[in-house]
């Protein structure tokens, strides 16, 4: 089996839990944050809704450049709704979808490079990028959006197995 399968598989399966904890994203409370050095819910939000398209740059370049001004432009994503919020989710992980069609195992162990004012961030395979730099930052970032959810009182939908607001329920 070619190693993108892999990925591809775990990307069905994190993005619909994704989508579900997405969903509940209250537009109301978008500028909320739980602590003044913490993200607000846009942001917090906005960046996990982004996370699956930055596989596209993994798999087509072989750098990416943070800085605004290179070709790339980064620029975080600050939604104002959660159907805006749900839109972005959807077209990226079309996108990784699309990015990955036909990628070769070999592709996949070539080296990927991040910069931020010309000095290197990462430097890893494409492999290792599509892993820790995507799913893992996602998943990481899913765990801070369930705590906030849950301090703004929104009831959790089943993650990795049931939560107290659906002890029945499954992810």
């Amino acid at each position: 089996m070619p190693i993108i399968d892999a990925f591809l598989a775990e990307l069905e399966h994190e993005s619909a839990t994704t989508r579900r904890l997405l969903e509940r994203v209250p537009e109301e409370k978008m500028g909320w944050k739980p602590h003044e050095k913490s993200m607000t819910l846009s942001r917090l939000s906005g960046h996990i809704a982004e996370l699956p398209g930055w596989s596209k740059t993994i798999l087509a370049d072989d750098e990416f450049h943070m800085d605004r001004e290179s070709r790339h432009g980064y620029r975080a994503h600050r939604p104002e709704t959660t159907a805006e919020l749900l839109r972005v989710h959807d077209e990226n992980v079309a996108g990784y979808r699309a990015a990955a069609e036909g990628v070769s195992d070999e592709h996949l162990r070539g080296r990927w490079k991040m910069y931020a004012g010309g000095k290197v961030l990462l430097d890893m395979t494409r492999t290792v990028a599509l892993r820790s730099f995507v799913m893992n930052h996602l998943i990481h970032h899913r765990g801070q959006l369930s705590v906030y959810l849950r301090l703004l009182g929104v009831p959790l939908p089943p993650i990795y197995g049931p939560t107290a607001d659906d002890p029945g329920a499954f992810g």
